[in-house]
């Protein structure tokens, strides 16, 4: 994968932070110039020229009015929005807490046909069950210190999850054991999870793979990534989320998971695991 998930974020940053300075030298005007015009701190012409900064609305209006180019400020300030948009902090993303969070991807998956997705520490959304959900998500709000809605959070990712059973879509999830491992919530909660994950796999429309401890690596375990229609890849992040649409890392991201898939085991050896799993559990 990319050396930096946030790279493409920043990779937009700065393009919108060189058309600011391109038109500025179109227009023949120092950065200090620019400041005294717009009514604002010398410095912060250099702060926004060298992405330090992101500029408000406001900032880009007055840029492109000083540089002569009103007309081009919605097309810079949509730019703008789109590069803060992908890289977002969780605290800002669940500051109200995680219901509205579930929700606000319904529109995505609804237009989605087809879904990649890698998860390295957790069982994914889709397939988790209710106590599996409410087990995660109270930890979740309880490390981020963020209003508690886990009840009406974990119905609204159980709707939202309903979505691989309408046989319209494909779903290709990758697991590495370790997931079946790692306990979250009581030995019940975990094992009623474990034994929902052998009912899922069966779904016409489900590709579970498994990738075990004892493989011979060619891709090492990474941050968890959803990937929708060779379009988007969303990488969570201990702190952010990561939305990904620059080909070329989409790609990447891409090469990786085939290569996981190669890694993977399915059907009875995967049932194996998850079976095992569930025996250690007592």
């Amino acid at each position: 994968m990319s050396s930096s998930p946030s790279s493409s974020a920043q990779a937009a940053r700065e393009a919108v932070a060189a058309r600011l300075k391109e038109m500025r030298l179109d227009a023949g005007l120092t950065g200090v110039e620019l400041g005294v015009r717009c009514g604002w701190h010398k410095a912060k012409s250099s702060r926004i020229e060298n992405a330090r900064t992101p500029p408000s609305d406001a900032d880009i209006r007055a840029w492109t009015r000083i540089c002569g180019v009103p007309e081009q400020a919605t097309d810079l300030i949509a730019a703008s929005r789109t590069a803060e948009t992908m890289y977002v902090e969780w605290k800002r993303k669940q500051r109200t807490g995680l219901r509205r969070l579930q929700e606000s991807y319904v529109p995505l998956y609804e237009r989605t046909r087809q879904f990649r997705v890698y998860s390295s520490d957790v069982v994914p959304g889709f397939l988790q069950t209710v106590d599996y959900a409410t087990a995660l998500l109270a930890a979740i709000t309880e490390f981020r210190g963020i209003p508690d809605d886990v009840s009406d959070a974990v119905e609204a990712r159980m709707a939202r999850s309903q979505i691989i059973r309408e046989g319209r879509r494909r779903f290709a999830f990758l697991i590495e054991e370790s997931v079946l491992r790692y306990r979250i919530g009581d030995r019940e909660t975990m094992s009623s999870q474990l034994e929902h994950l052998l009912t899922t796999m069966s779904l016409p429309t489900v590709s579970l793979g498994i990738i075990p401890f004892d493989v011979d690596r060619r891709i090492w375990p990474m941050e968890a990534c959803y990937i929708y229609d060779d379009q988007l890849v969303q990488a969570e992040l201990l702190t952010a989320d990561v939305s990904i649409s620059t080909p070329g890392e989409v790609g990447t991201y891409l090469k990786a998971f085939a290569r996981l898939q190669e890694e993977a085991v399915y059907g009875v050896k995967a049932r194996t695991l998850i079976n095992s799993a569930i025996d250690a559990l007592g």
